[in-house]
């Protein structure tokens, strides 16, 4: 008699084959000539994260060349989703399609760039009639004003300009899932589980927040509450979620993905291995990390940084970062977006030096020669050599 593990390993992996086939077909009507222009025979969305930065450099524009123009969208419509929160919808022309997880990156009028993930269907991006993308905004009362702007710079009728859609937050195949999501965190979520359930694999979702005033798409949640999936958790009402329980009743190899505040992705990774077995963590951090050396910004000392191609030495002060050493005395024109480490456009090859990670975005593969230098710095003791 088999063990049931094994069974539902086996009958999920036949589930992840058909619904890729599903997907594949959906893509290229044509299938199975392939639907991308310059396909990449044998890789996954996995392999293709961990390809290596020669063949990524290859393929991407040089700074020469140019970076992809930015859109133009007008805010066709906007709307209070909770207490503190307004959802966008920008419209605009033939804009590129979408993934659930995937985020754009806001020019704000001041010139302030920042990432908000999309949470509408994906579908609304292509239509025939023209397309939209909807982002989700809390304002944040002692943040860096970015939201406060949005709330208050973008009115209806206005444009704005913004690049993207990128996905670092992929929801990769698997045959079940367990979503957690966090007050605004529920934004990258909610087009995942409406894809979970579209293509019928099992999921839950854990929805907390400080109340239900305040938490966006409550509605559609628990529309989508059939067959007790969902469980919504106000905590001026009930108190804090019990994480330990919603992971406990995860299904074996299920994949978890969370999004919301620093301790509640914390707190989920830390009992993640009590749960089932074989469950995988799959998170979006909003902020830097702390460094891996264990020092605060405050911490931090000075290092230097060579440019292999520019033939100059840059000197990165004590709560400097690599970046703004960069730009202010070498190479103003360096691309960057977010200054937090998970969007990604400051990424830059590393040549030689030992690399204090600070960022929650590269993988184990980009990490071994690259850093963001927006968070990243060197180690205690070294300096770095980029290929800049």
């Amino acid at each position: 008699m088999p063990r049931l593990g094994t069974v539902l390993v086996v009958a999920g992996t036949a589930l992840v084959v058909r619904r890729a086939l599903r997907r594949r077909i959906r893509r290229s009507p044509l299938w199975p000539l392939p639907a991308l222009e310059q396909p990449v025979s044998g890789k996954g969305r996995e392999a293709a994260r961990a390809t290596s930065w020669s063949a990524r450099r290859e393929a991407e524009p040089s700074p020469e060349q140019g970076r992809p123009s930015p859109l133009r969208l007008r805010v066709a419509e906007r709307t209070e989703a909770a207490e503190g929160v307004v959802t966008l919808r920008l419209e605009g022309e033939r804009l590129p399609a979408w993934e659930p997880g995937a985020h754009l990156d806001l020019v704000l009028p001041s010139g302030a760039v920042r990432q908000y993930s999309l949470c509408g269907e994906p579908a609304d991006a292509v239509r025939a009639d023209g397309g939209s993308y909807t982002v989700a905004v809390r304002l944040i009362e002692d943040g860096r004003g970015g939201s406060r702007e949005v709330h208050e710079a973008l009115p209806a009728g206005t444009t704005v300009e913004v690049h993207g859609p990128r996905n670092r937050f992929p929801l990769e195949d698997h045959h079940a899932y367990l979503f957690i999501a966090g007050g605004i965190g529920i934004t990258p979520i909610l087009p995942m589980v409406r894809q979970a359930e579209a293509e019928g694999v099992p999921w839950r979702l854990l929805y907390a927040g400080r109340s239900r005033a305040s938490m966006p798409f409550l509605a559609e949640v628990e529309k989508l509450a059939g067959g007790g999936r969902s469980t919504v958790v106000a905590e001026d009402e009930e108190g804090r979620p019990d994480l330990a329980a919603a992971l406990a009743d995860a299904p074996p190899h299920a994949a978890v993905y969370c999004c919301g505040p620093e301790p509640l992705m914390d707190a989920v990774a830390a009992l993640l291995p009590d749960g089932p077995a074989g469950l995988t963590l799959h998170t979006e951090r909003f902020a830097p990390a702390a460094s891996e050396a264990g020092a605060g910004p405050g911490e931090d000392v000075a290092f230097e940084v060579e440019l292999r191609r520019t033939g100059r030495s840059v000197t990165v002060p004590a709560g400097t970062s690599v970046l703004r050493a960069l730009r202010e005395e070498a190479l103003p024109d360096l691309p960057y977006s977010c200054e937090q480490g998970f969007c990604g456009t400051c990424q830059q090859r590393v040549l030689a030096g030992e690399v204090a990670h600070r960022d929650e975005l590269l993988t184990d593969a980009e990490r071994a020669d690259s850093l963001l230098i927006c968070v990243s710095r060197a180690k205690p003791g070294s300096g770095l050599v980029l290929d800049l």
